[in-house]
């Protein structure tokens, strides 16, 4: 088993070291844009773009050909599930580049995952899982129109009397309304007047629509968030009391900052919390002061006032959002849920398509926020396999943290290896340090005995 790294990887993630552990960018293994999120049972599914480590430099110099899946129950500490869908799942599309914004949604037991093939149109895929694998029903874009280069960033909503709507476009707003079986749709496709204009506001103006509209709808008020001016790129939202408006622009969600070109909002509601996630350029800036077109996923809270409007956000901070539940460590832990990491990668096993999380040298970690140890743990196991022999380590609080013991790693083989550790309760964070050796960590956990 062999492993390769670029040196733009190794470079960006030993650069990551150099900063104090923050959660915004809330994925640090790889480069993420265009969040989609998605509440289905008690997960949020946070399926997302990805910008190629080689993209650019320069502003529009995308570099894009598959979309990824990442879960969360406590909001804070992330599962990678890796690519969930790419271009070659759209034979009519092309097929080098242009793998853009996208949304999943649940209907009937199936999920469907809209996704913007740049310059070929939207596609839709169908699963019946939301990890997949998804398939293309239909074999052929979904919306037939002659601006295929604006049909981009797909939003899917259903109202509650079961009409299903679709919206998209850059720079102009469209939407259609889609038949039941989510794959078709019907009637005609509609323009939606740019918002603001309504108030005498030009195109000029600070707060027209630019792309990437997120439609969804609470306590009674249907709103449209979007990605607004250009460049950079804020976040504003208008109103309405129709799924097809008129929209009434309301303010900005979060204003435009030089530090990021672009912005795409998702917005969900989540165990009594309201979140909003876009992106920066905060990993990209850490590499180089040259703008390249590689975008890291972040999320904040979102509060509401009473009459439904939206309270103005600061810019993505660094710290991002509390947790909302303790992780269980009593239970197996995939080693690619990660609240932060430095000098780790998350790969799939080619032949068994297993994920796990690797080293690129030495004193590489991962962070799991909030672990609660209860009273007491006394076995820490994981399954692992050495490329190189090395070593484990595993600590609290801070990567210089107290020492509760080492795993040693030196089979060619996947096994599981377990250790007596240092007794330890109640809440800490948990770092896992390999120390030593190159090495891939599979799944860990926790024992009482």
């Amino acid at each position: 088993m062999t492993k390769k790294f670029s040196v733009l990887t190794i470079i960006f993630l030993s650069i990551i070291s150099s900063v104090s552990v923050a959660q915004n960018p809330i994925i640090q293994t790889k480069f993420t844009a265009d969040p989609a999120p998605m509440v289905y049972k008690d997960t949020v599914y946070l399926y997302t773009t990805h910008d190629e480590n080689n993209a650019g430099p320069g502003m529009g110099k995308f570099l894009m050909k598959d979309w990824l899946l990442y879960t969360s129950t406590d909001m804070v500490n992330w599962t990678d599930h890796g690519v969930v869908a790419s271009l070659k799942d759209f034979t009519w599309g092309r097929q080098d580049n242009g793998a853009w914004a996208h949304q999943c949604i649940e209907r009937n037991g199936k999920f469907y995952l809209y996704c913007a093939v740049q310059g070929s149109g939207i596609g839709v895929l169908v699963a019946d899982s939301p990890y997949g694998p998804f398939k293309d029903p239909i074999g052929k874009r979904l919306v037939d129109t002659d601006h295929l280069w604006n049909d981009i960033d797909p939003s899917v909503f259903i109202d509650n009397d079961g009409q299903a709507y679709l919206y998209w476009g850059n720079p102009s707003l469209w939407y259609v309304k889609l038949n039941e079986d989510m794959i078709s749709y019907a009637g005609e496709v509609t323009k939606i007047p740019n918002i603001g204009k309504e108030k005498g506001q030009t195109t000029e103006d600070a707060y027209h629509y630019q792309e990437g509209p997120w439609t969804y709808k609470r306590n009674g008020h249907y709103y449209l968030a979007y990605a607004s001016t250009c460049c950079p790129e804020g976040i504003g939202y208008a109103m309405s009391n129709s799924a097809i408006g008129p929209w009434e622009y309301k303010g900005y969600i979060m204003k435009p900052n030089a530090k990021s070109s672009g912005n795409h909002p998702g917005i969900i509601d989540y165990k009594g919390k309201s979140y909003v996630f876009g992106f920066n350029f905060r990993l990209n800036f850490m590499l180089t002061e040259q703008h390249h077109e590689r975008r890291s996923v972040c999320v904040e809270e979102l509060k509401y006032n009473t009459d439904g409007t939206i309270p103005e956000l600061p810019w993505w901070s660094e710290t991002g959002v509390e947790q909302i539940e303790n992780l269980d460590p009593y239970k197996r832990t995939e080693a690619e849920t990660i609240n932060w990491a430095d000098g780790i990668n998350t790969e799939k096993d080619i032949k068994t398509g297993q994920l796990f999380a690797s080293n690129n040298r030495a004193g590489a970690y991962i962070k799991v926020r909030g672990v609660d140890f209860g009273e007491g743990a006394k076995t820490f196991e994981a399954r692992m396999v050495a490329i190189t022999a090395g070593s484990l380590e595993i600590r609290i609080d801070n990567q210089a943290g107290d020492l509760l013991g080492t795993l040693n790693v030196k089979s060619p083989n996947w096994e599981t290896i377990s250790s007596k550790i240092k007794a330890v309760k109640g809440k800490h964070d948990l770092y896992l340090i390999f120390k030593g050796g190159s090495f891939n960590l599979d799944w860990w956990k926790m024992k009482t005995k």
